[in-house]
């Protein structure tokens, strides 16, 4: 089970019903990234500190590679650091890999289009287990969907937060929605900026 990859290709899939900022798919994909490393026993929590394990290879480039990122020697990170550390562009890494590895392919489009066609899923057993997870309310699944603007919150995430009792789940969890937050307050602050100086340069 790869949850990173199967949020990327459930983000592709549901691109047109939702809009999805960049900044926050990478950070849930980082944080799904460290659901597979703890599967595949690559690294430990000690509370929110990352302790990594002996790399063994997962057979998946980006998660390797996201193994090979961990910080091997004390003092350690905490999960939030290690968030913003490896999901700086991850969205645009995995679009990029799922293409090169066949799981994509390019919308079609105009013949002479100035803009690239987005990526969509083609269908393979990657893209009907993605959607088998998704459709079924898979509660980490559902939370990293969440918080990356895939699925709007509703009553059924109280629910799906209920079910997630698990210790180590939770503070992955509860570290990627402070760093959405952090995130979305830089954004507002910027448009907050923008405006101001757009309404100096109006007065000239």
């Amino acid at each position: 089970m790869n949850t990173a990859r199967d949020l990327a290709i459930v983000a592709l899939d549901t691109a047109s019903d939702h809009t999805v900022e960049q900044g926050d798919l990478s950070l849930a994909l980082a944080a799904a990234e460290m659901f597979d490393l703890l599967d595949a026993h690559a690294l430990v929590l000690d509370g929110d500190i990352i302790t990594p394990s002996a790399q063994a290879p997962t057979g998946d480039r980006l998660l390797d590679e996201a193994a090979a990122a961990l910080v091997r020697q004390e003092p350690y990170e905490s999960v939030e650091d290690w968030l913003w550390r490896r999901g700086r562009g991850l969205s645009a890494a995995y679009i990029e890999d799922l293409e090169r590895v066949g799981l994509t392919a390019r919308a079609p489009g105009p013949r002479f289009a100035l803009r690239a066609a987005p990526s969509v899923p083609v269908d393979s057993a990657a893209r009907r287990q993605a959607d088998e997870r998704w459709t079924s309310g898979e509660p980490v699944l559902a939370a990293l969907g969440t918080a990356a603007g895939i699925r709007d919150e509703s009553g059924e995430d109280a629910e799906d937060a209920e079910k997630l009792t698990d210790e180590t789940v939770t503070t992955v969890l509860a570290a990627l929605g402070n760093a959405v937050m952090e995130l979305e307050a830089v954004r507002q602050r910027r448009a907050i900026e923008d405006a101001a100086f757009d309404n100096v340069w109006r007065g000239y």
